[in-house]
């Protein structure tokens, strides 16, 4: 089962995966962190860091759509990588791994769906007025 996943080590600022890019699979972080950037505008901004046993890029392996976001080394970074066929051999020896996964997604999917009612919330609200100076007693 795992001789069929490929071991990669990245250094200090590698990307390893990027934004716009279509995807093929998986990665798990074994050692090091990394962190998940996306562009807003022509900077690239954090959205979040990782360490070991965490994992990105597992929608590619659903969808081979075009990535998210950008993931980049911020130390030395050891994962294991995980192309589709791969993953659901592994899943149907080890069927919690599934459900690991699909538990990662919905907390993620909910966290944006946080943001986007906050952001929602806050184009709708008026810009407030500029606070009223303090009467104080003489």
């Amino acid at each position: 089962m795992y001789a069929e996943m490929t071991g990669k080590v990245y250094q200090k600022g590698d990307v390893i995966v990027r934004q716009g890019e279509v995807g093929e699979c998986m990665y798990v972080i074994s050692a090091g962190k990394a962190e998940v950037l996306v562009k807003k505008g022509s900077k690239q901004v954090r959205i979040a860091t990782l360490g070991p046993r965490d994992f990105f890029g597992e929608m590619a392996v659903f969808d081979r759509e075009k990535r998210s976001a950008t993931v980049r080394a911020m130390s030395e970074l050891r994962v294991i990588v995980i192309d589709k066929k791969t993953f659901e051999k592994t899943i149907i020896k080890m069927p919690w791994l599934a459900f690991g996964v699909l538990e990662k997604m919905s907390q993620r999917i909910r966290e944006h769906h946080r943001e986007l009612v906050k952001a929602k919330k806050a184009a709708k609200q008026p810009a407030s007025a500029p606070a009223r100076a303090r009467k104080t007693k003489a």
